[in-house]
């Protein structure tokens, strides 16, 4: 099972640090407009397999990404200090007309996985330029924004972040949003679970954990310059769902037809992921409130769709 990285950055080289720790795939391709740094990125990630699993791992051009059975989209422009992910747009759109073409060209059996931000809009932008049919092409979307508040949720509480589900849907990005009315802890409703624990989740600790969620990726770039580890974690898994077709439940971007009236829209939802990709979507139960602040992050998504042309 052949992996492709097309972006041997911060984000591709620690999600293929990832795959080896985990021992998912046969073998690894890197291929990044720098010559020198997939071959550096390639020479490191061979000598952990020592002590890691023996994937096979080597770098080259997209030619070489020929029977992969995923490509993950890694390449494009960081994120700088300050800037939100939709400023990103312009520049990573073209980028990802100069690569999404031959990735498809060299694999087109391959389910496309993107990483890059902005990220529900670079999904929607890897669709359109591929061909691909919408479930063959999904996005890491909220997932990592989804783990951001568990780990939060599961901090107040004193409970391992395993046992909590809760979901944040939408763009991913400043209108996400929080799905507080379908938080569950060990299959109780959050705020019995809270209750037993004899801890208080009132309006201000549900606005601090709301702000902490938002504002994560913010810290972590203004602290060491991008988010690497989390979003490694997320594709490891999304890898695995994909090619032993596990068929999870995951919020991750993928296109949806229409939400509440906005049309032809990519944002995270819940969709069952799987070897064909993400092709069965899971309409989610909503509060009125996180109904209407899904549309208005799906129109968030689809006016700088509208304004790229899409």
């Amino acid at each position: 099972m052949k992996i492709g990285i097309v972006g041997a950055g911060a984000v591709g080289s620690t999600a293929a640090f990832a795959l080896i720790n985990q021992g998912i795939g046969s073998e690894i391709v890197l291929v990044d407009h720098n010559a020198a740094l997939s071959e550096a990125q390639h020479l490191d990630l061979l000598h952990a397999t020592p002590y890691c699993h023996p994937l096979r791992v080597r770098c080259g051009g997209f030619g070489d990404l020929q029977d992969c059975a995923l490509v993950i989209l890694a390449a494009g422009v960081s994120q700088a200090p300050g800037e939100t992910r939709l400023q990103l747009l312009a520049r990573n759109a073209a980028v990802f007309r100069s690569i999404v073409p031959p990735i498809v060209q060299a694999a087109p059996g391959a389910i496309l996985l993107v990483a890059t931000n902005p990220l529900d809009i670079m999904t929607h932008v890897a669709m359109r330029l591929s061909g691909l049919p919408p479930g063959r092409v999904i996005g890491t979307g909220t997932l990592l924004d989804s783990a951001r508040f568990r780990a939060l949720l599961a901090e107040r509480l004193g409970v391992a972040a395993l046992s909590v589900h809760a979901q944040v849907l939408g763009e991913h990005g400043d209108s996400e949003v929080l799905v507080w009315s379908g938080a569950q802890v060990a299959g109780l409703p959050l705020q019995r679970f809270a209750a037993l624990q004899g801890v208080r989740l009132d309006d201000t600790a549900m606005a601090e954990i709301d702000a902490d969620v938002r504002g994560a990726a913010y810290r972590i770039i203004e602290g060491k310059g991008a988010t690497c580890y989390g979003i490694a974690a997320a594709l490891a898994m999304l890898a695995r769902c994909v090619l032993f077709d596990e068929k999870r439940v995951l919020t991750v971007s993928s296109h949806w037809h229409d939400i509440d009236g906005v049309p032809d829209v990519t944002l995270s939802m819940p969709v069952q992921v799987g070897a064909d990709g993400g092709a069965f979507h899971v309409p989610p139960a909503l509060s009125e409130t996180e109904q209407l602040a899904l549309a208005a992050s799906a129109r968030v998504i689809r006016d700088a769709l509208a304004a790229l042309g899409y």
